[in-house]
């Protein structure tokens, strides 16, 4: 069985080709760099994670966590992977070297995500979301704070996590009831209890540190009266040794569909009242605040589903290669003609052209909003930056929601691929589909994503940062069609994108109308329509760049890998978005039938 994670050709198509990516050694803040350099860092990570990283997956998922006296104990194979991890320097890769971090761009951190990611979501939690933790303190800490925590959560020597979500608050956070009050040295006295913490408590680090929403005593109710808290597992000192463990506890943890490797810890703050926190930023404004590392969740939860979704499709490219099965159908009559691989068969081209032409568009569109975050990190004029970081917010929940649902549904493909062994723990592939469910649960579900869209991102400013994104889609559009090999794709494209908008004007007017129930009961459809628009851009933007590149290569590989980006465009335009083009009938209609529906006639 393969053991590929990412195709390689396909990474450096996006970055080079696409998006030109070395062209970030011009700026001076990435002048110590090079195409050479960044390759290297890439093939690095590659290399780690099909060595070290991908073994540890089925390894996690069968012998999962334990909890044991208070203790949560990870597979023993994770150990050493999360310290090649370490000693390969592989986290908080866009950070400022001063606070350990590699100063490199965003969109090659994507890259290396993609393999590590990739390998492990699981294992790489107990690594990477200490950088959420650190980027936080980073932004509202105090000199003081950063110069405790900065460092070693960026290094991943300290972990991290995110303590929102309680028994009666979970997606509306604003109800809960973590209370906090400040000591006579400035500190905090925390008291409260946290569910579903992932990696919470675990055994791969010596200290946790543990953002925490909470609200002080006397503050308003609702989500305007939350503080956020760092509050560590062990207390650090002010020369960073470490003192006495704090009053945070792992009281359980989930058994879960999926994810066994990764601890989901209940977390109990305060039990014998000595809990301590430091306030992080502004009393009251804790929502805000964590709302900067939930965004930055919300893209590497997209990435989780794209990059599961990669590892799956090419797990069942593999098998269609190798499994022989059936006759071709030119010769189904001819009881001597010889059984093929099953790749050669229609239904499964089309379930694997189907997996590829989403897996390359989830990829893309990712890698894209990476550069738009090394966009307003560079020296460009204010208003590209300023587009940028509308393009950031507007994509977000399009990124989050629509790469956690299509990845599920490749991975789900996949098992379709491989038939009845599929559904069988022997392969891969089950695994998978369990591991990519949560990515549409988690870091707020998919409707609350949909929601986001249609009742805050579809008016920013007016509409006018949608229609930026439109406009840019018509440029894209309009190179396409002074290529004579892609002009119908392009008027193709115009026709769905022109629908879009007509779908999106309609949905917004009636989401500020009496209708508005009516409407966000068609948000999430709405959402998958923009993320079908979305990838639909992608595949154009790519043939473009395939098509200029197929002219001028001289190689068969070339000339084939090129070729197919154009064809996975056709496939996409012409057979994916005809499906769209109903559902935006279907939202257009604002059918109410949903909300009719009586309790009752629901059943029993």
């Amino acid at each position: 069985m393969s053991q590929l994670i990412a195709d390689q050709r396909e990474i450096d198509f996006i970055l080079y080709e696409l998006l030109r990516t070395d062209q970030l050694i011009k700026d001076e803040r990435f002048a110590g760099f090079s195409k050479k350099s960044f390759d290297m860092i890439i093939s690095e990570a590659r290399k780690l994670a099909l060595k070290e990283l991908l073994p540890t997956l089925a390894d996690g998922d069968k012998k999962g966590v334990r909890f044991e006296n208070g203790k949560v104990k990870v597979p023993d194979s994770f150990h050493r992977a999360r310290a090649m991890m370490l000693e390969a320097q592989l986290t908080s890769l866009t950070e400022d070297p001063c606070w350990g971090g590699h100063g490199l761009p965003y969109q090659i951190s994507i890259a290396v995500m993609d393999y590590v990611v990739g390998a492990n979501y699981a294992l790489s939690g107990y690594t990477h979301m200490g950088h959420g933790t650190g980027k936080m303190i980073a932004l509202f800490g105090t000199d003081e704070l950063k110069n405790l925590f900065l460092e070693n959560l960026y290094t991943a020597k300290w972990s991290g996590t995110m303590l929102l979500t309680e028994p009666e608050a979970g997606s509306d956070v604003g109800a809960l009831t973590t209370s906090a009050r400040q000591l006579e040295d400035g500190t905090w006295s925390i008291t409260g209890n946290k569910i579903f913490i992932t990696a919470g408590e675990h055994d791969l680090a010596e200290n946790i540190i543990h953002p925490v929403l909470a609200r002080i005593e006397g503050a308003p109710k609702g989500s305007a009266g939350i503080s956020i808290f760092i509050v560590p597992k062990i207390w650090v000192n002010e020369d960073k040794s470490l003192g006495e463990p704090n009053d945070v506890a792992c009281v359980g943890i989930e058994e879960k569909m999926g994810l066994h490797g990764s601890a989901t810890c209940s977390m109990a703050l305060g039990t014998k009242g000595h809990c301590r926190g430091f306030l992080l930023g502004e009393e009251n404004k804790g929502l805000a605040i964590m709302f900067h590392m939930m965004n930055e969740a919300r893209l590497n939860v997209g990435f989780q589903g794209s990059s599961t979704a990669s590892l799956a499709y090419l797990y069942a490219l593999a098998y269609a290669r190798q499994r022989v099965q059936g006759k071709d159908l030119a010769t189904l009559r001819n009881p001597s003609a010889p059984s093929i691989s099953i790749i050669g068969h229609p239904d499964v081209r089309r379930m694997l052209t189907w997996m590829k032409v989403h897996v390359d568009g989830m990829r893309t569109l990712i890698y894209y909003v990476g550069s738009l975050f090394d966009i307003k990190e560079l020296n460009t004029p204010p208003e590209e930056k300023m587009f940028a970081g509308q393009m950031i917010e507007f994509l977000t929940p399009v990124v989050k929601a629509y790469c956690a649902q299509r990845g599920f549904e490749v991975c789900v493909q996949a098992v379709q691929v491989f038939g009845g062994y599929g559904y069988t723990s022997e392969f891969p592939v089950e695994q998978l589909v369990r591991d990519a469910k949560i990515a549409s649960i988690y870091e707020g579900t998919d409707g609350i994503q949909a929601m986001d869209l249609l009742g805050r991102k579809l008016g920013l400013q007016k509409g006018r940062v949608f229609k930026g994104l439109v406009d840019e889609m018509g440029k894209t559009i309009a190179e396409a069609k002074k290529i004579s090999l892609l002009a119908p794709l392009a008027a193709s494209l115009e026709k769905t994108i022109n629908l879009f908008g007509d779908t999106a004007l309609g949905l917004g007017t009636a989401a500020l109308s009496e209708k508005y129930a009516t409407a966000f009961a068609h948000a999430h459809p709405f959402l998958e329509i923009t993320g079908d628009v979305a990838l639909g851009w992608m595949h154009l933007w790519r043939a473009i760049a395939a098509s200029r590149s197929l002219d001028t290569a001289t190689k068969e590989k070339d000339k084939i890998f090129y070729q197919g980006i154009v064809t996975c465009a056709a496939f996409y335009i012409e057979t994916v978005l005809p499906i769209t083009h109903g559902r935006m009938k279907s939202v257009q209609g604002l059918s109410s039938a949903a909300l009719d529906m009586a309790d009752q006639a629901f059943g029993q």
